[in-house]
């Protein structure tokens, strides 16, 4: 199966580097909406055959193009939320930006038993991640969209592909409607392809039927 992970596009509280992870969260700024409009142009050599968005307002309004162009349903998932900050929520010093992204990599590591403070752990944020990609390839598309979060996205690439570790996904910040690719599948493991545009090397053991790999939209 080919994966595709988009972050979703900017939000005030980005503007305000907040870790704003609540439900149902902010929505999109006007640059926010170019930037979810711009998607379907920027995926249209992908043939994705299912479209899955977060809990949160953001991902789904950002997903919401690309569902009109495809004429898929937006299949919405709460495993798919962002990292929940717990008591962190709504800061944005540079101390609490610190705690929140060594935690989550650090599940990404293997220390999945750490948690967030006054959060989930890693065992619960990997756990609902992967159970929407397991049902993602029940569903039979050879390419599934998931819009979900920056933290997140990068947290369980870093755990899951062979091929990104925890130095890379740290170094590499997605931007808005940033996408990460990915091959593979539940039992087989994962193989990123591409990260926002950059290419991280041949398929490999994971071959893939769809097009090339979808360059990132315009982010923040």
């Amino acid at each position: 199966m080919r994966l595709l992970l988009v972050r979703h596009g900017q939000t005030p509280s980005n503007l305000k580097h907040l870790l704003d992870t609540g439900a149902p969260g902010p929505g999109l700024t006007p640059l926010g909406q170019e930037q979810a409009a711009a998607l379907p142009e920027a995926l249209a050599t992908e043939r994705i055959g299912a479209l899955f968005a977060s809990t949160l307002v953001r991902t789904q309004l950002t997903a919401a193009p690309l569902a009109a162009a495809t004429g898929l349903e937006v299949r919405v998932r709460d495993g798919l939320r962002e990292v929940a900050a717990g008591d962190l929520e709504m800061r944005g010093d540079e101390d609490a930006a610190a705690v929140y992204m060594s935690t989550a990599f650090a599940w990404s590591a293997g220390d999945t038993g750490r948690r967030m403070p006054g959060g989930e752990n890693g065992v619960e944020a990997l756990g609902r991640f992967d159970a929407v990609v397991a049902e993602a390839a029940r569903t039979g598309a050879d390419t599934v969209a998931m819009v979900s979060h920056g933290a997140m996205i990068r947290t369980w690439v870093a755990a899951r592909a062979d091929n990104v570790d925890v130095e890379y996904a740290a170094d590499h910040p997605l931007g808005n409607t940033g996408v990460v690719v990915l091959s593979g599948s539940p039992d087989r493991g994962w193989r990123a392809l591409v990260w926002e545009g950059r290419p991280l090397g041949p398929e490999g053991d994971f071959p893939s039927d769809s097009g090339p790999a979808g360059e990132a939209a315009p982010g923040a």
